[in-house]
């Protein structure tokens, strides 16, 4: 996955950009290191919303791709778009986008939508001009028309996913630091628990870990564990990368799906994400009582059932739930991005 690449002139680290954006598809003849923070796990200067509404950013699309198979529930797109290296962000962060046109009720513009970014702060092809979106179209079945109501589909999602090279992309932020990693500690254990596109942010930390010359790969000790919960096998997001990553570092990259149409949960019905986090219960308790960090980002319909599993093994084991999960987020072990 990594690729062999071109002699080029960077910026210090503590720059955060290159002095000159390459072109996308330019590859660079050094590591994945030439922008980060000095040290690179210092995120005090991370920008947030250095574009806004009033004031977009105008990306263009590089490329847009359909990325799952015939039986999935729905259509998702990966979205790459060129940012010329002007539009900096890190994993974990989201983008702003503004669909083209105006509200019919009001005239007025429409409002922005938030997305997770899909890559890494180096983007798909590892030149910093880039980033990725996954995005879902959003379609609205009528059963009086038996067909999909065009007049009720989702604005932004349709727009985006309708997108091809050249179109122009009204952008704002980056936003958000909820998400980030914590680097400074190279043993950090990393559980990530997504539904649908909420796999987004995720696929940026498994890049920057697993498939980048990062500063941060390059000291990586602890595990990174990921679940995915989708629909069925055709509904799968970057399950070639994943596939790969566990592949060279069985010890450091761990993979758990939940299939709802596939599999069954351990009373007979649907496995969703917060059955497969339960199996391993026990163990997610004990590496949060380690030190552990854990994501959520998707479905907010996700979130009882996991917080109920930990409530249980806090009584179990005599432990004040509500206390245990204050000391979480006190501690900032807790990122949740759910809607």
């Amino acid at each position: 996955m990594k690729l062999a690449l071109l002699t080029a002139t960077l910026a210090s680290a503590s720059a955060f950009v290159p002095q000159t954006a390459p072109k996308f598809g330019t590859s660079l003849n050094v590591k994945q290191d030439f922008l980060e923070y000095s040290p690179y796990f210092d995120h005090s200067a991370v920008k947030v919303n250095t574009f806004k509404n009033k004031a977009p950013f105008t990306g263009k699309v590089v490329s847009t791709k359909r990325i799952v198979g015939p039986k999935a529930t729905g259509e998702t797109c990966h979205i790459i778009i060129d940012h010329e290296g002007e539009f900096p962000y890190i994993e974990g962060q989201s983008w702003g986008v503004i669909p083209p046109g105006n509200r019919e009720k009001d005239g007025k513009p429409h409002a922005v939508r938030l997305y997770s970014i899909a890559s890494s702060r180096y983007g798909d092809d590892m030149t910093g001009a880039t980033g990725s979106l996954c995005v879902r179209r959003a379609t609205y079945w009528c059963p009086e028309l038996q067909a999909d109501d065009p007049a009720k589909k989702g604005i932004c999602s349709n727009f985006l996913c309708d997108t091809g090279p050249g179109d122009e992309v009204k952008m704002t932020g980056p936003s958000g630091k909820v998400m980030l990693m914590p680097e400074e500690d190279p043993t950090t254990d990393y559980i990530m628990v997504a539904t649908g596109t909420g796999i987004a942010p995720f696929r940026g930390f498994v890049r920057r870990l697993f498939m980048e010359e990062t500063p941060a790969a390059d000291v990586y000790k602890g595990q990174a564990w990921l679940f995915l919960g989708v629909a069925n096998s055709d509904a799968l997001l970057y399950d070639d990368e994943f596939q790969d990553a566990k592949a060279r570092f069985p010890e450091n990259f761990r993979l758990d799906y939940a299939l709802s149409r596939e599999q069954e949960n351990k009373k007979g019905g649907k496995m969703y994400i917060q059955d497969k986090v339960e199996e391993y219960a026990d163990e997610i308790f004990g590496k949060l009582e380690g030190g552990a960090h854990m994501y959520f980002c998707g479905l907010k319909g996700m979130m009882p059932g996991i917080q109920d599993m930990l409530a249980g093994v806090c009584e179990s084991k005599g432990i004040d739930y509500d206390e245990w999960i204050k000391g979480l987020k006190k501690a900032k072990q807790w990122h949740v991005e759910v809607y």
